[in-house]
């Protein structure tokens, strides 16, 4: 079921298909040098198949990507001609190279970042320092689908096929808010799995997705792969801390001009 166009959520703030393709690699523990088109090009496209039912705003560079995974491998498919083979010339190459650069750049990110954290004294306030202080890794978007998914797939099926009225994205934003209130954080699964049918748990996916563009929550993990945690923005530390965007707020209305005084006239 595909959501209203009032659901779409950008996704400007979230990662890109190489992302997607270095995140497949790694959770199916792939040689990055000798991937399977065939496996890692079905698992994209899976992915891709969900972002567009929820009506994710990532279209362009996404499907451009599937379309180069489409070429690749009917390119591995089909016999060589005999000038290739000599030369070995594999069609994964160049997708190898454009992958293998991207990733040290995320590493050395992820170095910097994690260098920061090393010298300051990082817990999350109002929580047991050894319990959360790990939960440091930012969760990606293909961390939060993965585990969307295994949410809506688990759905008792008489469950799945309740019908009811969509309830607004902004209310579901409010709720979720509401949810975590004073609470130090509560898990990704655990807000999902209040909602007991389909259009309800997409809804509520897209809120939390909108949160975290606005800055109002960030989605933690202790390990990639591993269980997602939810805080509110302000419950960071101020080492780990994001700048909050208002929800509702409209911008203040801006000062009028001052008038120009009249020139001088010429006596």
């Amino acid at each position: 079921m595909t959501m209203s166009a009032a659901h779409d959520v950008k996704l400007d703030v979230f990662e890109g298909p190489l992302d997607l393709l270095l995140y497949l690699i790694k959770k199916n523990d792939l040689n990055i040098h000798d991937i399977p088109v065939s496996r890692i090009t079905a698992d994209y496209l899976a992915v891709i198949d969900l972002m567009k039912d929820l009506n994710l705003n990532a279209a362009g560079e996404f499907l451009v990507m599937a379309a180069t995974l489409m070429q690749i491998k009917a390119r591995s498919l089909l016999p060589a001609p005999a000038a290739e083979a000599e030369e070995e010339n594999d069609p994964r190459a160049n997708l190898v190279q454009r992958l293998l650069e991207y990733q040290r750049y995320k590493e050395a990110a992820k170095h910097l970042g994690q260098k920061l954290v090393s010298n300051k004294d990082v817990h999350y306030r109002g929580t047991p320092h050894l319990s959360d202080g790990d939960y440091t890794m930012e969760a990606s978007l293909f961390d939060l689908l993965d585990a969307f998914r295994d949410v809506l797939q688990n759905l008792k099926p008489r469950v799945r096929e309740i019908e009811s009225e969509d309830v607004p994205i902004e209310v579901k934003i409010k709720d979720i808010l509401g949810y975590l209130g004073d609470r130090p954080y509560a898990t990704f699964k655990e807000i999902l799995l209040r909602e007991r049918t389909r259009r309800a748990l997409i809804t509520t996916f897209l809120a939390v997705l909108e949160l975290i563009r606005l800055r109002q929550i960030v989605a933690r993990q202790m390990e990639s792969f591993g269980d997602i945690r939810v805080y509110r923005a302000e419950s960071l530390p101020r080492e780990l801390a994001v700048e909050a965007a208002p929800i509702e707020d409209e911008p203040a209305p801006s000062a009028p001009l001052a008038e120009e005084p009249p020139p001088p006239t010429e006596g």
